[in-house]
């Protein structure tokens, strides 16, 4: 694994040595998690964009392990906090303990101060607990006792959520869903993923012991850095610009939604293109990117009417219905 250098002379072989290290992820991760590739592309998308990522489906879908599995890929360092209903703020963050050697209070980090923090079944916390991720997320440092403290970089929240159970749950509020950058749905496995799993487990795969597994570091810190310059050279036209808010624009008034995108989403559905453009290997935006992220960067921004609900209307129905009848720049 070739490191990228910080001679400016050499930004476009970093940012190749970058996207060709990242594009190994899907490898190395399928040596845990069997048939996710599009999950993995969205965690990828959102360490590029440094944003967040909601991940959503049934137990027992390896979410957990894809995240510890990217993060092992990655060479980042991980941590997980189980949300339940007792857990406390402060439990996220970390707090002040007082050390009776010194006779002073000293700060005690929680498990937020991480890389990549895997916030398991998030919906099952209470609101303020929800809430003290929201200056981590948005700010990227945690404020106890007035001091601020900044986060590890790079810095990724991953967190799940059960779509099926709501027994004992707290749905998170619009404004911390718009504060992550992709929705990302978890399917179960085909009949041949799901065979593939079985005998796995069959010949001894441990999904605790990732290294055993055969999961190596292919990319770290500096290509992500060399890869988020990279991103942030790669040309958006002002037809795209405009396409993009179309779309947002189009969803404020759509009649089955009470709520459409904001205009964060607006700013989240670009960066996603751009980030998805520089991973298939191009330096300009394309209307087919935005439409590949418009369901993983949208689908949580927009609320549904109750009567459309009851007919079976579903975000990921009307999104689709808004891109279809927005018309495409050429």
């Amino acid at each position: 694994m070739r490191a990228p250098t910080t001679d400016s002379a050499g930004n476009t072989e970093d940012a190749d040595a970058a996207r060709a290290s990242l594009e190994t992820l899907r490898t190395e991760i399928a040596k845990a998690v069997v048939g996710q590739d599009p999950a993995v592309t969205g965690l990828v998308v959102a360490l590029l964009c440094r944003g967040h990522v909601l991940l959503e489906g049934v137990p027992g879908v390896a979410k957990t392990l894809l995240v510890r599995a990217l993060a092992s890929a990655l060479e980042l360092d991980t941590k997980r906090v189980q949300f339940t209903p007792d857990l406390m703020p402060s439990d996220v963050t970390g707090s002040l303990v007082y050390d009776t050697r010194t006779a002073e209070f000293s700060f005690q980090p929680g498990p937020v101060f991480t890389n990549l923090l895997l916030a398991d079944e998030i919906n099952r916390t209470p609101p303020k607990t929800q809430s003290s991720l929201l200056e981590a997320m948005e700010e990227r440092q945690v404020t106890v006792d007035g001091t601020p403290r900044p986060l590890p970089e790079p810095f990724l929240v991953a967190a799940t959520q059960n779509p099926v159970e709501y027994e004992g749950t707290y749905p998170l509020p619009e404004a911390q869903l718009d504060r992550f950058l992709l929705k990302l749905t978890i399917p179960l496995p085909s009949r041949e993923d799901e065979i593939d799993v079985l005998t796995r487990h069959a010949a001894g795969f441990d999904p605790r012991d990732l290294h055993a597994a055969g999961v190596r570091p292919v990319a770290g810190p500096a290509h992500l850095e060399a890869a988020r310059a990279a991103v942030a050279e790669t040309t958006v036209s002002a037809e795209i610009t405009a396409y993009v808010v179309d779309i947002c624009r189009a969803t404020r008034q759509s009649p089955s939604l009470t709520l459409g995108v904001s205009p964060r989403g607006a700013t989240a559905l670009l960066a996603a293109a751009r980030a998805w453009a520089w991973l298939t290997g191009r330096d300009y935006v394309t209307p087919d990117d935005v439409k590949a992220l418009a369901l993983p960067a949208l689908r949580h921004r927009v609320q549904l009417r109750p009567e459309a609900e009851m007919e079976g209307v579903t975000t990921d129905s009307v999104i689709n219905s808004v891109l279809a009848q927005v018309p495409v720049p050429r």
